[in-house]
């Protein structure tokens, strides 16, 4: 049994779709994902910096769309495995309570106790680090797993896993 930290925004939950989401209902905009391919987070967008000011507003972490195949892959790692959820979500003080109905809502099998909102996660003692940012699995001291993003197309030095699928196949 191995024990699987598991990132939430851009890897359970979409996050460029939500970003791309509240930036069409505000402006009436819509970006392609495919545009924001080897981009920042949150940049991209046509207005610069607005999209950076969404994090801090009412249910924009409450709202994401959950990731294809995340729901059904988690379901089967927690039922082989230990499974926590680790978000960095000080940063963001409306999200603490968002993500966590979030995760009751789309991922109710998940307890409180797998559940770890944190700063930052070089404090996490896993097996495996499932996340789309690499300031999270340089730190990491099991195997880092780049779950891929847009802003992180380019990246080369870790293992890969373009979607849940592919982590299925290699954690089931």
């Amino acid at each position: 049994m191995a024990r699987i930290a598991i990132d939430m925004d851009g890897v359970m939950a979409d996050s460029t779709q939500q970003y791309i989401n509240w930036y069409a209902n505000r402006y009436g905009v819509t970006i392609s994902k495919e545009s924001l391919l080897g981009k920042p987070e949150t940049t991209g967008f046509p207005l610069d910096g607005v999209v950076r000011q969404f994090l801090f507003e009412p249910n924009f972490f409450r709202t994401k769309p959950v990731i294809p195949g995340a729901r059904e892959v988690i379901k089967a790692l927690h039922d082989k495995h230990e499974v926590f959820i680790v978000s960095a979500a000080m940063e963001f003080p409306l999200s603490l309570a968002e993500k966590l109905a979030w995760l009751e809502e789309h991922f109710p099998f998940i307890s409180w106790h797998h559940i770890v909102f944190c700063g930052y996660k070089h404090i996490v003692d896993a097996d495996y680090l499932i996340d789309d940012h690499v300031k999270n699995l340089s730190t990491f001291k099991g195997e880092p797993l780049l779950f891929t993003a847009p802003h992180n197309i380019h990246v080369q030095e870790f293992k890969r896993v373009n979607n849940w699928d592919e982590v299925g196949a290699l954690l089931l």
